[in-house]
């Protein structure tokens, strides 16, 4: 099978982003295997991104992976079963991701909110369901997502099909069943609503150190030229996060509408929006280590003081 030079080029890009991605991941789950080895106690915000960072590995591999492997020249390596198991894992992993991220910003406005006897209750409540949430959000879109494989069919199909959305190495069959566009409805509905919630509480958070800023200005002046506040460096992070993860799931989630409603194949731009798909689980980990010396958003417990 002949393969252009761009897919070739483009199949060694994805595999160095895929690679940095792995590495970065790989490092904070290693870093909490440790942590739990040794006996440490993990905070509720660290469950969180145990989660998210999982599902940023899962997503990798079941969206990078495939489409590299096609652009470097390999075809017809999934099966039937391969491909329903690729589509149902990446749906999945997205979910999770979601959900992950739209937690971890919620909590963290609920941390870092005015003390009163009702925010208290409301912090203890969170602090002690967090883990379960976490499991949860597996099972559920376990189950939201069980319809994903009866929809997908390996690229050997394709060949008899007049009625296909090609993802080059798979073949999904789209559906105009007011069933399906119900069932689009529900995955589109929960996906706005996470959105909608982390982008509140990212407002919320930086409304909150901005009014802290201000309100400690005075001791903060005399050591601004020597470091970036603790609240500064709190905004950046929420506002980089935030950033990717709206541009990356916005994207994603046109790509996800174009591909099961389009009744003819979308083969422009695949490598393109398969980047920008893996493109959060890739760079995620990095921004987290990058700020994780952070002592108001501490992230990763091991390289800042608890």
């Amino acid at each position: 099978m002949k393969m252009s030079s761009e897919n070739f080029a483009m199949g060694i890009f994805l595999f160095s982003q895929i690679t940095v991605g792995m590495l970065g991941n790989s490092s904070v789950l290693f870093h909490y295997i440790i942590l739990i080895h040794t006996g440490k106690h993990l905070m509720p915000k660290d469950l969180i991104i145990e989660h998210l960072t999982f599902a940023n590995c899962l997503s990798i591999i079941s969206k990078g992976i495939p489409q590299t492997m096609s652009d470097l020249g390999f075809k017809d390596f999934l099966d039937d079963i391969g491909c329903k198991l690729i589509m149902y894992i990446s749906q999945i992993t997205r979910g999770v991701s979601l959900y992950a991220m739209c937690l971890l910003n919620c909590f963290q406005a609920i941390i870092i909110s005015i003390s009163n006897s009702r925010w208290m209750k409301l912090k203890y409540r969170a602090t002690k369901y967090i883990g379960p949430s976490c499991s949860v959000s597996w099972l559920v879109h376990l189950v939201l997502n069980i319809f994903i494989p009866a929809r997908v069919l390996g690229p050997s199909y394709k060949k008899n099909a007049t009625n296909w959305v090609s993802y080059e190495y798979c073949s999904l069959f789209p559906s105009s069943s007011m069933t399906t566009v119900l069932y689009m409805s529900l995955l589109s509905f929960s996906d706005v609503l996470c959105l909608s919630l982390m982008a509140c509480a990212s407002v919320s958070m930086i409304h909150i150190l901005y009014k802290h800023k201000r309100q400690v200005k005075h001791v903060h002046s005399t050591q601004h030229f020597l470091k970036v506040s603790p609240e500064d460096r709190a905004t950046q992070t929420i506002l980089i996060l935030l950033c990717m993860f709206v541009i990356s799931y916005s994207f994603s989630s046109v790509l996800t509408v174009l591909r099961t409603c389009s009744k003819y194949p979308v083969l422009w731009g695949v490598n393109v929006f398969t980047f920008i798909e893996i493109s959060f689980p890739i760079f995620c980990p990095f921004v987290l280590i990058m700020n994780m010396k952070s002592s108001f958003i501490l992230f990763l417990p091991c390289f800042g003081k608890r």
